[in-house]
């Protein structure tokens, strides 16, 4: 083994002038000082990443100590092989890598697009409630596995339906059916005087003939869509009602007095359906009031309408509730139904307005309606 120190490189040749190994020119300087070998060369053979590859190891003396060196070479084919490969790798790493997110943006916007219609049903089933019974899910243009449930679905809504029309049809027949038996016997009652069974029993015949109206309320409201195009002004509505019900409210003895705005309040809707809410609401006040007391109505600018009673109030805990057919509170009064209150719920809701409860700075409860204002 010896040296050639010619050129730009330090070359390392076996006896037989075959290139070993090449290295930096310091690599020469540095071996030029190491004195000559303290043995033969020793070939080996051995196998790395990049393949087969022989090589020579010598030991030397130097001033450090002795230093043992080996050079090897790769095989030629094997280093062109590794080369080929590696250079394979690295330019089909992009070209994965790209089909593999692109092979992914498509299977995700496919997904999306193969669940849309799933999605728009999925958001129309949950629009369906009891007041909109008669919306049905599009049974086209849906994936084959999805269809059969849509349908399903479907057919499940028309009994709903079917059991909906049903109840209110009861209802309404019933309360239909007892007006007139109710009306015979309050005139029959009129005509008699008696003591104070007498009255009692007049009394509970009055309190069926208001459930009766209450029952046949709900079934219209129920059964018939509000026409709330017309343009109400609301000052007249309440005074309206105020009026009809004031004699009523003297013989309850209480008093009943209005509050108009200083301006007209327009607002769009059923003029019917606004003065059954506000009629509502005033009996409600009348009933929980103190006699001698006052209940008022008062219309305002924002397009509200108020009635404010001197009453116990209505607990924080039972606001939730009082708005729901039939809920009655551990106080409420016999007479009371638990209906007036979900009526002008109902009556709201198909206005796009708000029925609200708070305590009244000077006592009692105040109850408003919510509407939305128009040009009048």
């Amino acid at each position: 083994m010896y040296p050639d120190t010619g050129g730009d490189i330090f070359a390392v040749r076996d006896a037989n002038g075959r290139l070993i190994a090449a290295m930096p020119p310091w690599f020469g300087e540095l071996v030029a000082v190491w004195p000559q070998a303290t043995a033969e060369a020793v070939h080996f053979s051995t196998q790395l990443d990049a393949g087969d590859c022989d090589g020579l190891s010598v030991s030397l003396d130097s001033i450090a100590g002795p230093v043992s060196i080996a050079v090897a070479r790769f095989d030629a084919r094997a280093v062109a092989v590794y080369a080929l490969l590696r250079k394979f790798i690295h330019d089909t790493m992009w070209a994965v890598s790209f089909l593999v997110f692109a092979a992914l943006a498509v299977g995700i916007l496919g997904i999306r697009g193969g669940l849309k219609p799933v999605r728009e049903v999925s958001e129309m089933a949950a629009a369906i409630g009891p007041h909109t019974m008669s919306m049905r899910l599009p049974e086209k243009d849906l994936p084959s596995e999805i269809a059969p449930l849509v349908i399903a679905v479907n057919r499940a809504l028309d009994r709903v339906e079917q059991g909906f029309a049903v109840q209110r049809q009861f209802t309404a027949n019933a309360a239909h059916e007892l007006r007139t038996p109710l009306a015979i016997i309050n005139a029959a009652l009129e005509d008699l005087e008696g003591s104070g069974d007498l009255v009692e029993l007049k009394a509970d015949v009055a309190r069926m003939n208001r459930l009766v109206e209450q029952l046949l309320r709900v079934a219209r409201l129920d059964a018939v869509v509000l026409d709330v195009s017309e343009i109400v002004e609301l000052n007249e509505v309440a005074n309206g009602v105020v009026a009809t019900m004031a004699p009523w409210a003297l013989i309850q003895e209480r008093k009943l007095a209005f509050a108009n705005s200083d301006a007209a309040v327009h607002t769009k809707g059923n003029r019917h359906a606004i003065a059954d809410a506000i009629r509502n609401l005033v009996e409600n006040a009348v009933v929980h009031s103190p006699a001698g007391t006052e209940v008022l109505v008062g219309v305002h600018r924002d397009a509200r309408v108020s009635v404010a009673d001197r009453g116990p109030g209505i607990p924080a805990a039972d606001r939730d509730h009082i708005f729901e057919r039939f809920w009655r509170g551990t106080g409420a009064q016999i007479g009371g139904a638990g209906l007036g209150l979900a009526i002008v719920k109902e009556i709201m809701k198909a206005h796009g307005g708000t029925v609200s409860v708070e305590d009244s700075p000077s006592g009692g409860a105040v109850f408003t309606l919510q509407f939305a204002a128009a040009v009048g």
